[in-house]
């Protein structure tokens, strides 16, 4: 209606305009404006018309529809309401009429407005589907029952509703539950209390509007005890709900007796082998049967809280006993560390929900989770060195690169000056600082055990002996030096110069630890272990072994940095005394070795070292015969008898610039690559000779040896050498397989690069 009356006051105005533009056009003279006019006035007229037209039929289709609709429901016994796509009512049956009045001009969401919650939602939501599908119906809870709304999409913008109400009839509609004695309540999903009865509303002094006004807990499970906020104050009942129809929730309070009863323990849960504890929804303890008793020790009491016997490892361990109850969080386990007993012990404890005479409570299961948590630590402890040990060895290989370049480029400038030059000073200072780095390198690479190790068969009596006199005069007028032997000691495979000089950073640190002097011993031990031994994380198979163990009376290593003692750039000595590498030296010798190492202490009393290395029952191969010929020959600083053509492949620039000069100076041919692609593509003419190949190992894309084997294909006479910065051992494997090769160690010096290449060649 409102509609068509918009459309007359619009045909109004387009009259009332075309009437006034022929007006003004019969007040003018002949012309043009006055025929423009005149035009105008009659296409608003012809426009007026069209609207006329289709106002009428728009009214003669909706007069249609309403008669359609009048066929179809008119005596429908269930209330039917058209509507358009806002809600306003355009027709209604005679049942909705009787049921709801014949008022003009209301909404649907008005109209419904008393009979259920939020009626616009559900409408706005079944309009939505009914407009995507065609009908969408939905059951929604009333006070008087339920009520079933089914809508259907007639016309664009048109929607046809029906509305079908049942009353209940059982126990929980309006009549038969007023007259229980049990409260009850009906509420739908949301916690909107629907219906109370007069025993509910008796108890709470008013008539509740939602479920948080009767009851304490915003969650709640059917058959545990709850609080209810009556008028006289808190009361614990039992609720039990049942599902209704609809959305509906049934839900009724049946009395808890009153006061705390005391938690009985039935003898199967007293005797029961497996750690059993009962706590209460406040996280007190209720039970504890026997074996939880033995586990928790003598500390152990009665009336403890469930934060008193755990302590927190990330998060409160009371909000995760609060959840598990609450029902927020499934049942689960934790390792936690027990706050009882002096001692540090760990237990894993499994939580889960029960109801206990309409209570809810948790029920733990403990077991001993020391031996875990102490594995745990030491694998962490483990994987930390593997990734500071590759983190060294990757630095390590960077820095012999950069180390190489600059003690290079240092000989190279050499060659040019006399000693009596004024640069010359400098240039050495450089080159022996040069030095001094790559010793520290050499550090992190035995750290890493990542170093070139020469290993040989030795006697430990006779390398601590020859040690002694360089070791007395390290430790000092303060400090004594003992050592003792044991004459069953077998022989052992290591590197000597690296054997020396684990002993000699260990005196030194032992040194460190006694500023007021002391004693340090050095003993040699034979052990053999029948069976393997456990200890500190490691496992030491079953066999023979040389122990040494070198003991001081210092001050001690404190219990929270032993575990760390062995980290590269660790150290307790004040800034300029040390570089924190001297025991992380020792740990990556004695395991590049094949040993382990262990340590010992207690503060104020001193430090132990033990070192055990497995005993070399085989003697070392013979040495092979090398003809005097093939031997590398020394070469003065000056001299150039280089002959032949060097294929230099080397991805670091500043190192392949150093190299190509340097092997240029002594007279050689030298050819650049910068990957191994570039090599193999240059080795592609087969008119060009070449008589040793210079690589690096570790390059982008493909490695040394890799190249080294498919250009030797075709060139097997040519000889190898490989640079690199990480070990030889790395190499070796592959070396092996590869015929007159040779390893060059970064970094190196112009004498060293060329008196290799010359070895190789002569």
């Amino acid at each position: 209606m409102a509609t068509a009356r918009g459309l007359r006051i619009r045909l109004i105005w387009l009259v009332v305009l075309a009437a006034g533009l022929l007006a003004l056009a019969l007040g003018l003279g002949d012309g043009a404006l006055r025929l423009t006019m005149v035009l105008s006035a009659l296409t608003l007229v012809a426009v007026a018309l069209g609207i006329a037209g289709l106002a009428r039929l728009s009214a003669w289709s909706a007069e249609r529809r309403a008669q359609m609709i009048a066929a179809l429901v008119g005596e429908d016994a269930a209330p039917c309401f058209a509507t358009d796509d806002l809600g306003q009512i355009l027709y209604r049956n005679g049942s909705a009429k009787a049921r709801f009045g014949a008022e003009p001009a209301r909404t649907l969401v008005g109209l419904l407005h008393e009979v259920i919650a939020s009626p616009s939602a559900v409408l706005y939501r079944l309009q939505q589907r009914a407009a995507a599908s065609g009908a969408a119906r939905e059951d929604v809870v009333t006070r008087r029952g339920h009520l079933r709304i089914s809508v259907h999409r007639i016309a664009p913008a048109r929607f046809l509703w029906r509305l079908e109400e049942f009353q209940d009839r059982g126990p929980a509609g309006r009549g038969g539950a007023e007259g229980l004695s049990l409260p009850m309540v009906v509420a739908n999903r949301g916690g909107v209390v629907l219906f109370s009865n007069e025993s509910m509303r008796r108890i709470l002094g008013e008539r509740p509007k939602r479920l948080d006004r009767i009851f304490a807990q915003p969650r709640f499970v059917s058959g545990e005890e709850v609080r209810v906020r009556a008028a006289d104050g808190p009361l614990r009942a039992i609720v039990a709900e049942v599902d209704g129809a609809g959305d509906r929730r049934e839900i009724y309070l049946v009395p808890s007796a009153l006061g705390d009863e005391p938690d009985t323990i039935p003898t199967d849960f007293e005797n029961v082998p497996v750690a059993l504890l009962k706590f209460a929804g406040d996280g007190g303890l209720r039970a504890a049967n026997a074996a939880a008793r033995g586990l928790l020790g003598a500390a152990f009491a009665p009336h403890l809280s469930f934060h008193e016997l755990f302590e927190d490892l990330g998060r409160p361990v009371s909000d995760w006993l609060a959840d598990v109850i609450a029902g927020r969080l499934p049942a689960g386990a934790e390792v936690l560390r027990l706050r009882l007993g002096e001692e540090e012990h760990f237990v894993q404890v499994q939580l889960s929900r029960f109801i206990e005479n309409g209570r809810s409570g948790a029920l733990a299961i403990l077991s001993d989770a020391t031996a875990l948590k102490r594995l745990e630590a030491q694998f962490n402890q483990g994987q930390k060195m593997q990734a500071v040990g590759q983190l060294a060895g990757g630095i390590a290989h960077d820095f012999n690169n950069l180390l190489t370049a600059i003690s290079g480029h240092c000989d190279l400038l050499l060659l040019r000056r006399d000693r009596e030059d004024t640069d010359f000073a400098d240039l050495e200072q450089i080159r022996q600082n040069t030095n001094r780095a790559a010793a520290l390198v050499s550090q992190l690479l035995a750290f890493s055990r990542k170093q070139t190790l020469k290993p040989e068969r030795l006697d430990l009596q006779e390398v601590v002996s020859e040690a002694t006199h360089l070791l007395n005069r390290l430790v000092g007028e303060r400090v004594a030096l003992r050592v003792s032997h044991d004459p069953a000691l077998g022989p052992i495979r290591a590197d000597r110069r690296r054997m020396e000089q684990v002993l000699m950073n260990l005196v030194v640190n032992a040194r460190h630890a006694m500023p007021s002097g002391g004693t340090i011993t050095i003993e040699t031990e034979a052990v053999t272990l029948g069976i393997a031994l456990e200890r500190a994380g490691a496992r030491l198979p079953a066999g023979d072994y040389s122990l040494i163990r070198v003991k001081d009376t210092g001050c001690g290593i404190p219990p929270d940095r032993i575990d760390k003692i062995f980290e590269p750039f660790f150290t307790t000595k004040r800034p300029g005394e040390g570089t924190g590498l001297g025991l992380s030296t020792v740990y990556g010798i004695v395991k590049q070795s094949g040993g382990f190492v262990f340590v010992e202490s207690v503060l104020d009393q001193g430090t132990t070292f033990e070192l055990f290395f497995p005993v070399q029952s085989q003697p070392d191969p013979p040495p092979v015969e090398v003809d005097p010929e093939l031997l590398p020959r020394p070469i003065s600083a000056l001299q150039r008898d280089g002959s032949g053509v060097v294929l230099l492949v080397e991805d670091e620039a500043p190192v392949r610039a150093f190299a190509s000069r340097a092997l240029r100076l002594r007279g050689y041919t030298v050819l650049e690559a910068e990957n191994a692609e570039e090599a193999l593509k240059t080795l592609e003419d087969p008119l060009l000779q070449v008589d040793v190949f210079v690589t690096d190992v570790v390059m982008p894309g493909m490695d040394g040896p890799s190249w080294v084997r498919r250009a030797l294909e075709d060139r097997p006479d040519v000889r190898v050498v490989f640079v690199s910065g990480y070990a030889e051992d790395a190499l070796s494997e592959d070396q092996a397989r590869i015929p007159n090769s040779v390893f060059l160690p970064k970094p190196f010096s112009l004498t060293d690069l060329t008196s290799t290449v010359q070895g190789q060649l002569h």
